[in-house]
């Protein structure tokens, strides 16, 4: 019991912190996020003290509010934080990668499965919808980046089908902030045993970057593929 109740007082100034540091962020693109939330927070608990002195219940009703408040805080907190984000990651190459890697629980991401000397990079998600190829990049340059690696797995995963996605804001492109629900609204057509049969299949395969290190998230600017590196 002590040592439970030591874990989890340990745990909340991290929690605290990753607030703290979230909220940092989110307000040097967004200045206004913090009046945003506090007025929410006033506005949803002022309505419902309001009507708890109607019905002569202001305790209750005062509660209810004070706890619903702090949710709607929270709720409008998170989209704001979310969107400044993806202000931030978007133009940057590599920030697709980082956006699937938040997908959800059921997917398997690869990075830069296939990329050029231009920085036109496809990444790959597989799951239950089955293979999605994600490029970034010059759309023209990444239409035949994906077509190539579409290709090349039809003729590993016969029986699995194939999505891809070009990562933008133009006509039959996918904004990045939209990436996550695109790939959740694909229809599930394989089960558990045959996701992870494809995915030892693509493992064996090996990919372009798999002995290459790179950092997490979005990839630096000014990378280059090495020289004599083998391009698909």
């Amino acid at each position: 019991m002590a040592r439970k109740e030591s874990a989890d007082t340990a745990a909340n100034p991290g929690r605290l912190k990753q607030i703290a540091l979230t909220y940092k962020m989110t307000r040097r693109a967004d200045s206004k996020v913090g009046l945003v939330v506090a007025g929410v927070g006033i506005v949803t608990f002022g309505v419902f003290l309001a009507v708890g002195f109607l019905i002569n219940h202001p305790i209750y009703l005062g509660i209810l509010g004070f706890i619903l408040a702090f949710l709607a805080m929270a709720i409008v907190f998170g989209r704001r934080a979310e969107k400044a984000a993806f202000g931030q990651m978007e133009g940057q190459p590599g920030a697709a990668a980082a956006v699937l890697e938040n997908v959800g629980r059921g997917w398997t991401t690869t990075p830069a499965v296939a990329m050029n000397r231009n920085q036109d990079v496809v990444h790959r998600a597989v799951g239950k919808a089955g293979i999605v190829l994600v490029g970034e990049g010059n759309p023209n340059r990444v239409k035949s980046l994906l077509a190539a690696e579409k290709k090349r797995m039809q003729r590993i995963v016969i029986d699995v089908p194939v999505h891809d996605i070009i990562v933008g804001d133009g006509e039959g492109q996918v904004p990045l902030k939209k990436i996550r629900t695109t790939m959740l609204k694909l229809p599930r057509v394989l089960a558990g045993p045959q996701v992870t049969a494809a995915n030892d299949r693509l493992r064996a395969m090996g990919d372009l970057m798999s002995n290459m290190p790179l950092p997490k998230g979005p990839m630096p600017k000014g990378m280059r593929m090495p020289r004599g590196g083998k391009m698909r």
